[in-house]
């Protein structure tokens, strides 16, 4: 769970919130009043409401929490402060969904007490039922999260029960279950490792860039194992790991395990990011396959993401989400009634280079397809030196998908425009000298809201046989851009007007050619 965001534009590491009187004062002055706020409806058609993005209805949202299958419903929990469009009394807001887009919002299903919050955590199905919960005719659902105690500047893991497919749910009477008086202890990820018949729990401890495991059979007792870092980027504190094992698609039959830990601060494209470490896991210990940094995301706006539990094995996909937004600027962001926007569904996988290394690779979700409405295609054309407005051949809109496939031939820097409008764009290109992909967001629109927000976000890549091909996401206030067949992605916030919705292609220092584009217009989820 990540705390304190209204500190974290003066306070990188907010960890020293709890050593410093002053800005603690800061912090609760910053807190609304615990009541609800006077707002109106919501009507989806706000000036940058996401259209196929969740968002909840009104207030302020953040990580993704307790992500799992039960009974045909996906469940999406989350960090939400009910009472506000700022960070503050953290709950577990909720929502449930036949297909990873069309969300119903349900009550808030864990709230904070008059002592603690419920932070980030994750949730399971105890098919066998081990913590006596439920019965084996009705499996509870079992919800693992951190309670942050406000007055004791204390973290600890807490469970909660419910039986009724998550419309109710009951804290454990035995709680805290995993305590150890520690002030940076939190986010546990918890699933059934089959080999051994066991739980586990992988937890951050913040401050010390470390994640723990833990072994547990019932939930209710949990025995440490191992330990994993510090390692590769340590800039900022460590916060919402996940663990789990993906197929290489490339080498049939062979795994790997992927540790993801995001970090508050020194990410690669500033504040709040994700890291991965691929390696192997044998129930007690996690050992990573390498020492580089390895990126989950190139641009500012992807963090805390978590994959979804007991997704049924005929599907057999590790699906996740990411918190669509920074700590940087998180609660600045110009939207109302509602903040955040959670990112588009990923289905994950590994894959080797040329050199045997292993990377993750993330694909936008194949349900996203079920979105598209109207059709425009591209054939093969020269594109000479400049911009392209495709706007007169139906190229066009806020809420589209293009898949664009491009030679650069002469060219030095090749790719397309989204969000065109008066004095507005936001630029994917490639530049063929340096091999870098790129997306420039410094004219996307409103920017002043915060002086770390408009940036250039890059990533190393190679363009085979000179093409380069990119997977665009355009919604009202975002692009999410998959390159190198999702290797590398791009997730990033645009506060553009209603009325800039040109697309154009274009090549600088010389010609180049467009192989391909479709283009389709995608139906509102609300």
């Amino acid at each position: 769970m990540s705390d304190k965001p209204m500190l974290f534009s003066f306070l990188r590491l907010r960890c020293t919130v709890w050593t410093a009187p002053v800005l603690l004062v800061v912090l609760l002055a910053a807190v609304p009043a615990h009541r609800a706020s006077a707002q109106p409806e919501p009507t989806y058609t706000e000036r940058y409401r996401p259209q196929y993005h969740f968002t909840p209805a009104v207030n302020w949202m953040n990580d993704p929490n307790g992500l799992v299958w039960f009974d045909d419903e996906y469940h999406l929990f989350y960090q939400y402060n009910p009472f506000g469009t700022r960070w503050g009394h953290m709950s577990w807001g909720h929502a449930v969904s036949p297909d990873l887009l069309h969300w119903e919002h349900l009550s808030v299903a864990i709230p904070e007490t008059d002592s603690v919050m419920a932070f980030s955590g994750s949730a399971v199905v105890d098919w066998n039922n081990t913590s006596g919960f439920g019965t084996d005719e009705n499996p509870p659902m079992i919800a693992i999260y951190t309670g942050h105690y406000r007055e004791r500047r204390l973290q600890a893991q807490y469970i909660a029960w419910s039986t009724d497919r998550g419309r109710t749910w009951t804290p454990y009477e035995g709680n805290p279950v995993l305590d150890f008086g520690l002030t940076d202890f939190r986010d546990p990820k918890v699933f059934w490792y089959a080999p051994e018949e066991k739980w586990v729990m992988v937890v951050a401890l913040s401050v010390d860039r470390k994640v723990h495991f833990y072994s547990s059979k019932d939930l209710k007792s949990w025995t440490f194992m191992s330990e994993f870092g510090p390692a590769g980027n340590v800039t900022g504190i460590w916060e919402c790991p996940d663990l789990f094992e993906l197929p290489i698609e490339n080498r049939p039959g062979e795994t790997r395990w992927v540790l993801d830990v995001d970090n508050g601060g020194g990410a690669v494209a500033g504040g709040s990011g994700g890291q991965y470490f691929v390696g192997h896991f044998d129930g007690t210990t996690f050992v990573a396959e390498h020492a580089d940094t390895r990126w989950v995301d190139y641009a500012k706006d992807f963090y805390a993401a978590i994959s979804w539990s007991d997704v049924p094995e005929e599907d057999g996909r590790r699906l996740w989400v990411g918190w669509l937004n920074n700590w940087l600027y998180a609660g600045e962001i110009p939207t109302d009634p509602w903040r955040s926007a959670q990112s588009l569904p990923r289905a994950l996988s590994l894959r080797t280079d040329a050199l045997g290394d292993v990377w993750l690779v993330q694909k936008p979700v194949e349900e996203l397809k079920t979105l598209r409405e109207t059709h425009r295609r591209l054939d093969v054309r020269a594109i000479a030196e400049g911009e392209h407005d495709l706007t007169g051949e139906g190229i066009a809109g806020k809420a589209i998908e293009l898949v664009v496939e491009l030679e650069v031939g002469d060219a030095a820097e090749v790719g397309l425009k989204v969000r065109q409008g008066e004095g507005e764009e936001t630029v994917i290109g490639y530049d063929v000298l340096r091999k870098e992909v790129f997306v420039d967001r410094y004219r996307s629109g409103e920017k002043e809201f915060h002086p770390t927000y408009a940036d250039l976000f890059e990533a190393s890549m190679e363009a085979p046989e000179g093409r380069v091909k990119l997977h665009v996401f355009v919604d009202w206030s975002s692009v999410e851009v998959f390159a190198d067949d999702g290797a590398i992605v791009f997730t990033s916030q645009v506060f553009p007007s209603p009325d800039s919705e040109g697309v154009s292609i274009y090549a600088e220092g010389g010609g180049a050619r467009l192989v391909s584009l479709d283009m389709w217009t995608l139906a509102s989820v609300w």
